[in-house]
């Protein structure tokens, strides 16, 4: 397994691909097993797309594990969904170590108990100094919520002076977003069939390609990845500008 891409810097090549990974629950289901196990299954989709994201030359890779609404479903299934977040954070971090992959987790922290903060600060600060793929894992995260955040921290730095308020632009709010730093999402892809961003990256996705596809996420294997990766690539993206200056700009 490696990481490492000759493809890396392909004009045609998504910077940053976010996904939300849907349809564990769906895919055990149809199995007739408990929706614990469509979510182990769920991990090696995971596995399968970090490997090809590193092969394909992507700098970011976000996935949407664990929203900030799903608190809302059945107590056993957030307990046991956070008992497989710590378990992969335990077990995987030295495999992305390995292959020089840099993880941070986004999103509101305040709601894990202490264990599980304690792995994500290990597995975080294991590999900080990594400069291959940039693994995001959203969780506890919403786009609102990350917003609100944003916007408090704005007002903190006009009550205390640092900040004038007809200065605020969108520099300014998208430095204090959760993402700040890193390019916005090229490509974002949803598994499972529904046709919706649900509170993902409301700021981020302005202007990112939206891929929706009808498999659930356990069989959203390789070819099913590269299948979005060459329908992004036959995508123009015109950002406001005509298709002619586009091409213009292209050397078409």
């Amino acid at each position: 397994m490696t990481f490492i891409s000759e493809t890396a810097g392909s004009p045609r090549a998504p910077r940053h691909v976010a996904i939300i990974m849907d349809g564990n629950g769906r895919w055990a289901r149809n199995r007739h097993l408990p929706r614990i196990a469509g979510h182990r299954a769920g991990l090696e989709a995971v596995r399968t797309v970090v490997r090809r994201c590193g092969e394909k030359g992507v700098a970011v890779l976000t996935l949407f594990a664990f929203s900030s609404e799903n608190w809302q479903r059945p107590p056993d299934e957030v307990r046991l969904l956070m008992g497989l977040f710590a378990t992969a954070l335990d077990q995987e971090v030295a495999k992305l170590h390995e292959h020089n992959v840099r993880l941070r987790i986004v999103g509101d922290r305040s709601a894990f108990d202490p264990k599980l903060r304690q792995l994500i600060n290990h597995a975080e600060q294991r590999t900080a100094s990594n400069d291959g793929l940039r693994l995001m894992i959203a969780a506890n995260y919403g786009g609102r919520w990350d917003l609100t955040q944003a916007m408090r921290r704005l007002a903190l730095q006009v009550k205390r002076g640092a900040l004038e308020i007809e200065n605020i632009d969108e520099q300014s709010i998208q430095s204090v977003l959760s993402f700040h730093g890193l390019p916005e999402p090229d490509l974002f892809i949803r598994t499972g069939g529904e046709r919706r961003i649900s509170n993902f990256l409301l700021w981020q996705l302005a202007y990112t390609e939206l891929y929706f596809s009808q498999l659930l996420w356990p069989d959203f294997g390789v070819d099913a990845f590269d299948e979005a990766l060459s329908w992004y690539a036959s995508r123009q993206r015109r950002f406001g500008r005509t298709g002619e200056q586009v091409a213009k700009a292209e050397g078409y």
